[in-house]
C-alpha cells in the first residue's frame, strides 16, 4: 500500500534537511501512529542511517550502532570491532563532511539501557555534532520518556533540539484514504474502529465490509487487534488494572469524575492521578464546554476516551470477551452492528469538528471549536472567536432519514440559551447530515444563510 498523507510532517522534515546546518530533531507520538514509516519515507533518496534501539544492554546497543555506522560509511573495522564508547561514535560522525541523516528509532530503549544516555548525547551534540553536517532525528513511542527525558526542562538535552514534532493520529479525511473509493458510511464505520492510527487500518482488509473486518480482524482470538489494548496498556503503565477500571467506566458512560470514582471504587485523588496519566498518553481527555473562559478551573469537565480504537474496544470487545473466547464471533459481531448506528453519532461529530476549520472562510476565523452543554442542553459543535464576538452553532445528524426544519429550529432554540459574548454577538448556524435534507430545509437554509454539509462535504455554503 502506498504511503498515505503526512504532507505537513514531511514538509517540516524536508525544510530541516535543506537548512544546510546541523539539526537535532525530536519526533514523538503514541504507539502505532506511524512515526517509523514517516521517517523512512523522509529518508528515501537521502544519505541516511536508520538505527532502531532495542530492549537490550548498552554494550549490545553500541555494537549494533557501530555496525550500522560502519555499513553506511563502508568501514569494515567498525562493523566488526565497533566503538568502545558513545563519545568515540560522536567524534567519528563529526569527521564526516557530507550531509546525512541519522535516525534513531525507539530512543527510550537507549535510555533504559543507560539512564545517562541523555547526558552523553548532550555532550556529544555540544562538543562534536553541533558544528557538523548531520541531521539527527531522535524518536520513540514512550510518550512519558520522550517528553520527560528528551524534551523536558530538566533533561540534559533541553534546549539542544532545533525542531520537534508530535505525530498525531490522522484526521478522518486522511485516514479514509485507506478505503479510497468506498462510501462515506463505510469509511465512517471503519474510522470508528481504527481511528487515525495507520497500523490499525492496515489490519483491516480494504476488500471486506465492516462486519467481515470485525469478525476476521478485531473479534477473533489470536488476531493482533483482539489483544491490542491490553498489550499497549501493559507496555505503558505499571498498574494497568486501575487504568482498565477507569477506561471501562468511561466507556460505559461514566464521564463525571464523581461517577468514575463511584464506578471504580478509587479515591478521587487516585482517580485524578491515573486520569492524568491517561491524558498524557493521549488516550483520555478532559472536555469542557467550548464557551468556558477558564477551562482548567471549570467544574463542568467530562472525561472521554479520545482514542477511537480504545473506546471501541472497551465499548464492544471487552464486555463480550467471554463469548468471544468461546468462539461466538458471529453472534457478537451482529450485536455490535445493530448498535453501531447510534455509536457512530459521536464519531460523526468528531468528523464535523475536523471538517469545519477548512471552511472558516464561510464563517469567521475560529479561536476554539468543541462541544457545548449546560443543564441538560447540548449542542454538538460550537466554534467561537471572542475578539470578533462571533459564534457558530452546529448540529450533526448521522440518522438514515433526511434532516428537516425541526432540527434547525431546535438548534436555534438551544443557541438562544447559550450565555456567551455580548448581546450584539454575530451568530452563524450550520448542519451536518449523513443522509441529506428535506426540500423545505434546503429552501430555508438558502433564505437564512445556513451552511449545510452532507457527509463531510458542503452542499450549501453561506455565500
Amino acid at each position: 500500500m502506498p504511503f498515505i498523507d503526512r504532507v505537513t510532517e514531511l514538509k517540516f522534515l524536508d525544510t530541516k534537511w535543506l537548512s544546510g546546518k546541523a539539526e537535532l530533531l525530536v519526533l514523538w507520538g503514541k504507539r502505532r501512529v506511524g512515526k517509523t514509516e514517516l521517517v523512512k519515507q523522509f529518508i528515501q533518496g537521502k544519505p541516511s542511517i536508520y538505527f532502531m534501539a532495542e530492549s537490550t544492554g548498552e554494550k549490545e546497543q553500541l555494537y549494533r550502532f557501530s555496525k550500522a555506522i560502519g555499513q553506511f560509511f563502508h568501514e569494515p573495522l567498525l562493523e566488526t570491532r565497533g566503538f568502545s564508547q558513545w563519545e568515540e561514535a560522536f567524534i567519528y560522525l563529526k569527521s564526516k563532511k557530507e550531509r546525512f541523516v541519522l535516525a534513531i528509532d525507539e530512543f527510550p530503549y537507549l535510555i533504559q539501557s543507560n539512564p545517562a544516555i541523555p547526558s552523553l548525547f548532550q555532550k556529544g551534540w555540544d562538543e562534536y555534532l553541533a558544528d557538523s553536517n548531520i541531521c539527527l532525528i531522535l524518536f520513540g513511542s514512550s510518550m512519558a520518556m520522550m517528553e520527560n527525558e528528551v524534551l523536558g526542562y530538566r533533561s540534559p538535552l533541553y534546549g539542544r533540539r532545533s525542531g520537534q514534532w508530535l505525530v498525531e493520529p490522522m484526521p478522518f479525511m486522511a485516514a479514509g484514504l485507506f478505503r479510497e473509493g468506498k462510501s462515506f458510511a463505510d469509511r465512517l464505520a471503519h474510522f470508528a474502529v481504527a481511528g487515525g492510527i495507520p497500523a490499525y487500518w492496515l489490519q483491516l482488509s480494504p476488500e471486506k465490509d465492516i462486519l467481515t473486518n470485525l469478525q476476521d480482524h478485531v473479534l477473533r482470538k489470536g488476531e493482533m487487534l483482539y489483544d491490542e489494548v491490553e498489550f499497549l496498556l501493559r507496555m505503558e503503565l505499571r498498574e494497568p488494572r486501575y487504568y482498565f477500571a477507569l477506561l471501562q467506566a468511561i466507556a460505559q458512560g461514566k464521564r463525571k469524575l464523581s461517577e468514575i470514582v463511584n464506578a471504580t471504587g478509587l479515591t478521587q485523588s487516585l482517580a485524578n492521578k491515573y486520569l492524568g496519566v491517561l491524558a498524557d498518553l493521549r488516550i483520555v481527555e478532559r472536555e469542557v464546554p467550548v464557551t468556558e473562559t477558564t477551562p482548567l478551573k471549570s467544574k463542568k469537565g467530562l472525561y472521554r476516551i479520545n482514542d477511537e480504537f480504545c473506546r471501541f474496544w472497551f465499548r464492544f470487545v471487552l464486555p463480550y470477551r467471554s463469548e468471544l473466547e468461546m468462539g461466538r464471533v458471529d453472534q457478537v459481531s451482529q450485536t455490535i452492528i445493530s448498535r453501531l448506528p447510534q455509536y457512530l453519532g459521536d464519531i460523526y461529530e468528531k468528523v464535523a469538528r475536523e471538517t469545519l476549520p477548512a471552511h472558516m472562510d464561510s464563517f469567521f476565523p475560529f479561536t476554539a471549536i468543541g462541544r457545548y452543554w449546560e443543564r441538560g442542553e447540548e449542542i454538538d459543535v460550537v466554534a467561537v472567536n471572542e475578539e470578533l464576538n462571533a459564534i457558530l452553532f452546529c448540529e450533526v445528524k448521522a440518522s438514515e432519514k433526511p434532516v428537516g426544519i425541526d432540527i434547525l429550529e431546535a438548534l436555534k432554540e438551544k443557541a438562544a440559551k447559550v450565555r456567551w459574548g455580548s448581546a450584539q454577538r454575530r451568530e452563524y448556524f450550520c448542519l451536518f447530515s449523513k443522509t441529506g435534507y428535506t426540500n423545505a430545509l434546503l429552501e430555508q437554509a438558502v433564505r437564512e444563510g445556513v451552511a449545510l454539509f452532507q457527509e463531510d462535504w458542503p452542499v450549501l455554503n453561506r455565500e
